[in-house]
């Protein structure tokens, strides 16, 4: 058996779910608990849009300073 993972639009969910969920053997597991909410990633792209290049650092840099603060 193999397994898939699909992304379609809102409104084609329930059209796809109920197509397929006819189907013998067929696991459908709606797990929304790992999503990020569209805001969120609104949010995450215009901070990037607007940051300038001195914000960011290398990420050699960044795994030196988790290793500091974790290890």
């Amino acid at each position: 058996m193999r397994q898939l993972t699909v992304t379609i639009p809102d409104d084609f969910y329930e059209t796809f779910i109920s197509f397929f969920k006819h189907i013998p053997d067929v696991s459908i597991n709606d797990n929304t608990a790992n999503e990020v909410p569209l805001w969120q990633q609104e949010m995450v792209l215009e901070r990037m849009k607007n940051a300038k290049p001195g914000d960011y650092i290398p990420l050699e840099d960044a795994l030196k300073e988790l290793d500091k603060k974790w290890l």
